[in-house]
């Protein structure tokens, strides 16, 4: 049996987002955070399908009406918060064909409420969202976000976050990649020791802080303000990034992505804001802006990365305030699964 977990610029047929609304954690900021749900969707739209799960269809669809009929699929179903990369299944390709396997999701280590949350995928696949008659639950906790994959049997991934004690406790390093090897196909684990955000829920996704943009280039985050609370660990965390060697032996191109400058919420504490945190999809690449001077040269750095692909900037600052970014409200599924 041959697993592999495909690399995110591989041909997509759907992403999937969990829609905000007023009982979920976004009640305070509901009017600043749904332009920015409405303008992720829009943009995916113009590529590919977008699936939103929702708690009331026609009051989201009335949000949704520039999107074609044929390029969005509405769900209804119970959620507690709105980040769909980790509460979302994450897609291996099993002997050809696609296969979900579903993780246990437990609010970032017990930290938020997520008991509807971690029910959504089974919900879509009861409802046959899914073409895929293959959905397996997975006795392990993993957020999507957590993990990158070159699509080639190498995983990125901290260990902040797959170590931390209140995720899977019982298992080591050790037993956690030979999950990743049964599960996804994995050959291999690059491990980050180093490297966090201020503000960040999650122990450190991988998703915040490093990503896999061709099988031989890693984009990062760097700061190179010395007086900047960030400035040693993610320093740190290039060096760590010079030492890992791609399949070929080799060194990764590593391209160095812009800290934006602090960001603040309304009590004064820092926010993470990171430009690692885009999505690609089909044709294209959304990169969560932020309103600061950083902004334009992190927009031309992921085009020089993705020159055969659109990019589009979204201001991502309100999806901040609830210390997440744009990847972290999005799940893609390969092309075959919607």
């Amino acid at each position: 049996m041959q697993r592999r977990l495909p690399a995110e610029w591989e041909k997509q047929s759907a992403v999937q987002l969990t829609f905000p609304h007023k009982n979920s954690d976004w009640a305070p900021y509901l009017e600043q955070v749904i332009p920015c749900f409405v303008a992720i969707a829009e943009a995916i739209s113009q590529f590919q399908k977008i699936l939103i799960v929702c708690d009331n269809l026609s009051t989201v669809k009335s949000y949704l009406q520039n999107i074609p009929e044929n390029r969005l699929i509405l769900v209804e179903i119970p959620s507690n918060d709105t980040w769909a990369r980790d509460h979302g299944a994450i897609t291996i390709e099993e002997d050809g064909e696609m296969t979900l396997l579903d993780f246990i999701f437990n609010g970032w280590g017990l930290k938020f409420a997520a008991d509807k949350d971690n029910l959504i995928s089974y919900q879509l696949f009861e409802k046959e969202i899914f073409k895929t008659n293959a959905l397996f639950k997975v006795g392990m906790v993993l957020e999507g976000g957590g993990i990158e994959s070159d699509g080639k049997g190498t995983i990125m991934t901290t260990t902040a976050c797959q170590l931390s004690p209140n995720r899977n406790p019982h298992l080591s390093m050790e037993d956690i990649e030979e999950n990743f090897k049964e599960l996804f196909g994995t050959e291999r684990v690059l491990w980050l020791n180093h490297g966090y955000l201020a503000g960040d829920d999650t122990d450190s996704h991988i998703d915040t802080l490093a990503r896999f943009c061709k099988e031989n280039t890693i984009a990062y985050v760097k700061s190179d303000d010395e007086n900047d609370e960030h400035y040693e660990a993610l320093k740190a965390m290039e060096e760590e990034l010079k030492t890992f060697r791609n399949l070929d032996n080799q060194p990764y191109q590593l391209i160095a992505l812009p800290l934006p400058e602090a960001c603040y919420d309304p009590e004064g504490n820092r926010l993470p804001a990171t430009y690692a945190n885009f999505t690609i999809i089909n044709g294209a690449v959304l990169v969560p802006i932020y309103g600061v001077s950083q902004d334009d040269t992190a927009l031309a750095i992921i085009q020089s990365i993705f020159p055969e692909r659109k990019v589009i900037g979204i201001n991502c600052f309100p999806l901040i305030l609830q210390h997440g970014s744009l990847h972290c409200v999005t799940m893609q599924y390969p092309e075959g699964v919607i």
